[in-house]
């Protein structure tokens, strides 16, 4: 890729030091006029950048994690802005290619009184022509965890052979593969979608799943029934919203931490969020409590702020929190001031 685009890469001395999460998918341009007003109607609109791998790793490089994010743009301005916003969040971008033969992918939100619609141009984008070769880099090597979408998979043909590839032959040794389910059923309808992702899935090392999606896809939003569904993960996690969610591990009792409370400006990019921080939390050693309890952390900032990538408080915030006895955070709550940094004196 263009140097411009490549930041230097961090070295120790026996050369350079090997990312700890690689995250593959697209990334997009997002267009937005102001809220209210419908795309037909605006003037202006304004430009930011949005996808769901390379906001974990966002998420995870905030954490203090070295991640990197993996895909392709366009030569073209839309790429060039992608890839400086991944960097600016701290993710490496070097395992990015630049395609000069396909534009980076778009998309458009359309407020309205029912909700926002999307629409997609995505369709011939770069990052649809990743194939099983883009996870062949050098740079990759020794990675702990891969981090892989529902979403990839319905890009193209080619993304799909890249994630069959990546759950089954493993071209990263010894790394964990995590999948984000990540079903959008504006790319492709359910009876397509059901059984590619559940056997994606299932060959993944760890799997995260909204309830919602579990039952839009295989029609049970019953936790232990995902499980039974996806027997072949060490753990499933299945997210139930604002009420908590619930780790099941292979051999081992299910795991529930209830959300904290929270006063939700916009929930796009929380279900992201919430995958850096239990990321984060497995990267770091902490048991299952721990790891969720990180993972609707990390969430709650998304939940309160604006757009993808929320900012986070020091990690001693989060630190104390996830240090306290089950009966102070049950009642968690963080919604007196937007997400409450004094969190209620703990």
């Amino acid at each position: 890729m263009p140097s411009d685009l490549r930041p230097d890469r961090p070295s120790g001395p026996t050369g350079p030091v090997s990312v700890e999460v690689a995250a593959v998918g697209e990334t997009m341009v997002v267009l937005c006029p102001a809220p209210g007003v419908p795309l037909q109607d605006a003037e202006r609109v304004a430009v930011s950048v949005g996808g769901a791998e390379s906001n974990v790793a966002g998420y995870l490089a905030r954490l203090g994690h070295l991640a990197t994010w993996v895909s392709r743009v366009g030569d073209d301005p839309f790429g060039r802005a992608v890839v400086r916003h991944v960097a600016a969040a701290g993710v490496r971008v070097d395992s990015v290619r630049v395609d000069p033969g396909a534009p980076t992918g778009l998309y458009v939100k359309d407020p309205g009184p029912a909700g926002t619609a999307v629409h997609y141009y995505r369709a011939g984008s770069a990052a649809s022509r990743m194939d099983t070769g883009t996870l062949a880099d050098p740079l990759l090597t020794g990675a702990r965890v891969l981090h892989l979408s529902g979403i990839t998979p319905a890009l193209s043909a080619t993304c799909r052979a890249l994630t069959e590839h990546a759950v089954t032959d493993r071209p990263l040794p010894g790394a964990l593969v995590s999948f984000d389910v990540n079903h959008r059923a504006r790319l492709w309808p359910v009876d397509e979608a059901a059984p590619v992702l559940r056997d994606l899935a299932d060959r993944s090392d760890l799997v995260f799943v909204g309830q919602d999606e579990a039952y839009a896809l295989w029609d049970t939003a019953d936790p232990m029934a995902v499980r039974r569904l996806l027997p072949g993960p060490g753990t499933v996690v299945v997210k139930d919203g604002a009420v908590g969610a619930t780790a099941l591990c292979r051999d081992a009792e299910p795991v529930f931490v209830p959300a904290p409370r929270v006063n939700v400006v916009e929930p796009v990019g929380a279900g992201d969020a919430f995958a850096g921080g239990y990321l984060a939390g497995l990267l770091r050693g902490l048991d299952l409590t721990g790891r969720l309890r990180l993972g609707h952390l990390v969430a709650a900032q998304a939940l309160g702020s604006i757009g993808d990538n929320a900012p986070l408080p020091q990690w001693s915030w989060f630190e104390r929190l996830l240090d306290a006895p089950d009966d102070a955070w049950s009642p968690l709550d963080l919604t007196s001031d937007g997400v409450d940094h004094d969190h209620n004196g703990l």
